[in-house]
């Protein structure tokens, strides 16, 4: 029996289906779109799940959750379509002896160069001078006074494959650069090119913060109003992480305020945020609709990964694994299922 492997709709690239034809132990199979019910229907005769990323890309119905494993006892494996996870319960996947796979470094590149041009445009205070010229309210050129990179701290926090690319590129700028991370020690920060701190000093020292964490229990509402508070007068923020780290309200307030001059936003609460939201009307705001990722490099190797984690899954066990725990229950239930 061959491994199969469900997609809805479309594959993140083609690099997905044409790295899965080139091993024939894969089966691939589309779901097109429908009812939930259906597609949970056609997903029951899968071993595999290549499931969107994102939370509203997706019908509730269709995030792998406890309800939605249990109606597939024939899951084997679930692998998101890059390095976020939103969409996969991975406790429940480890209850049901599933493992759960993400694409983490294949969007490193895209990410990172598209936080620096966040920053970039935010310092040469960009945004604001374009609002001023469409609106043909430009005056003198001082009253868009920038500032430039070079020599300035730069706190990120997490420093994984986005942030160790991010501090790589600061450093071509002679940047300070400083880092939260709770999985890495001082040794392995420095070694990834950065100072290890606790977040109040990196709030306190930086003169940009780059968010580069995942969603978490401990990271939602992080940077809120006390961590805004915390932040240099004059600092900028930056977040091409997950929606519901930063506090949106929270970040008005001290945009409004003239306690931070600019906040780069590539992910948002709601995807894509509301047309009335007042963050995408304020002058200081740079917003992109979360597509820092989105590149033709970036999307052509995130599905290779993908592919090519599933092919890895028939005989041994496949790399980024978020639940290693189950690797046991999963061996288990691989010769039950592919033998049955």
């Amino acid at each position: 029996m061959r491994f199969r492997v469900a997609y809805l709709d479309r594959p993140m690239n083609e690099a997905f289906l044409t790295t899965a034809a080139s091993h024939p132990t894969l089966e691939v199979v589309r779901i097109p779109p429908g009812e939930p019910e259906e597609v949970i229907a056609a997903l029951a005769s899968c071993h595999g799940y290549y499931v969107m990323a994102s939370r509203q890309e997706l019908p509730t119905a269709l995030h792998v959750s406890p309800a939605l494993l249990a109606r597939l006892p024939g899951l084997l494996m679930v692998a998101s379509y890059g390095a976020g996870y939103d969409t996969i319960d991975v406790a429940a996947c480890t209850a049901a002896g599933v493992l759960a796979v993400n694409q983490a470094g294949g969007n490193a590149e895209g990410v990172a160069e598209h936080a620096l041009g966040l920053i970039l445009l935010l310092l040469k205070r960009v945004p604001e001078a374009w609002a001023a010229m469409r609106a043909g309210a430009v005056g003198p050129r001082d009253a868009f006074l920038g500032r430039e990179l070079v020599g300035r701290t730069v706190g990120l926090v997490g420093l994984g494959h986005v942030g160790t690319r991010m501090a790589t590129l600061l450093h071509v700028f002679g940047c300070r650069v400083l880092a939260v991370d709770p999985a890495l020690d001082a040794a392995a920060c420095a070694a990834r090119g950065a100072e290890k701190v606790t977040l109040p000093e990196l709030l306190a020292a930086s003169d940009i913060v780059s968010l580069h964490c995942p969603l978490a229990p401990d990271t939602r509402g992080m940077i809120g109003p006390e961590a805004l508070g915390a932040m240099r007068s004059g600092a900028i923020l930056v977040s091409t992480a997950r929606g519901g780290i930063v506090d949106e309200p929270a970040l008005l307030d001290a945009l409004n305020s003239g306690h931070l001059a600019g906040a780069g936003l590539d992910v948002w609460v709601d995807e894509p945020p509301p047309r009335e939201h007042p963050l995408l009307s304020h002058p200081a705001v740079l917003g992109s609709p979360h597509t820092a990722g989105v590149t033709t490099e970036s999307r052509a190797r995130v599905a290779s990964m993908a592919a090519e984690a599933f092919a890895a899954a028939v005989t041994d066990l496949p790399p980024r694994l978020l639940n290693p725990e189950a690797a046991p229950a999963f061996r288990f239930r691989r010769t039950a299922v592919l033998k049955g």
